[in-house]
């Protein structure tokens, strides 16, 4: 792939399609993704919005072997050890919703090949008062999700590392005043892009005020 073909990915893709079909993708292939087109997603993170421009975000790209088995290797232990026992409680249950089951599966499966995805995407930040600024990273890790939806890239939203965020941290030569806070695997997607099931906006829009005996309630 030239770098004008990088260069030119994803930038007809029409906003609000690629909003609404920016489904988690959790099951890539192994083939490499061009390191410009690595950037060019990140750089689609650094147009979030951030409180007094402070943009506090930090990306770290993992793409050598060794350190994605680094990594797959400490996630895939704590993903197991929570993922069995709820996908055991699911299916004993007749009335647990099919389809999380097979959500749950699928992360199981990202967590078996993570070492496999060809790019470990971590995003990190400045903290402020002792706390990541969440406000500004958590809208740079949508933004880079969605331009990964645009070049056609599957990508997925993780903090599972964070079980063992400071040795992780460390490992890629990040301090305690800029944790890491998602990781995002990416690569070429196995299946395509679609509309995840969601809930009509309108069990969820109010105007004006919520009415009485609506607050509190849960969907799922």
């Amino acid at each position: 792939m030239t770098d004008a073909e990088v260069d030119a990915l994803g930038e007809e893709t029409p906003l609000l399609e690629g909003l609404r079909t920016a489904r988690a993708i959790r099951r890539l292939k192994t083939d490499s993704v061009p390191e410009r087109l690595i950037r060019k997603v990140c750089e689609a993170g650094t147009f979030g919005p951030s409180g007094g421009n402070r943009q506090p975000w930090i990306f770290v790209a993992v793409t050598e072997p060794e350190r994605r088995a680094f990594i797959a290797k400490r996630y895939r232990k704590r993903f197991h050890a929570y993922i069995h026992p709820a996908i055991e409680k699911a299916e004993s249950d007749p009335n647990f919703p099919p389809v999380k089951v097979r959500n749950m599966k699928a992360a199981l499966h990202l967590a078996d090949h993570l070492h496999e995805a060809p790019v470990l995407l971590f995003v990190a930040g400045w903290t402020r008062g002792g706390s990541p600024q969440s406000q500004a990273l958590f809208p740079c890790i949508q933004n880079i999700l969605l331009a990964c939806r645009a070049v056609g890239l599957g990508a997925s939203l993780t903090t599972v590392h964070l079980a063992d965020g400071p040795e992780i941290d460390a490992y890629l030569g990040l301090s305690e005043d800029t944790p890491s806070c998602a990781l995002l695997p990416i690569g070429w997607p196995k299946g395509r892009h679609g509309r995840p099931p969601r809930a009509s906006v309108d069990e969820k829009l109010y105007f004006e005020r919520v009415p009485e005996g609506q607050i509190g309630r849960r969907r799922g």
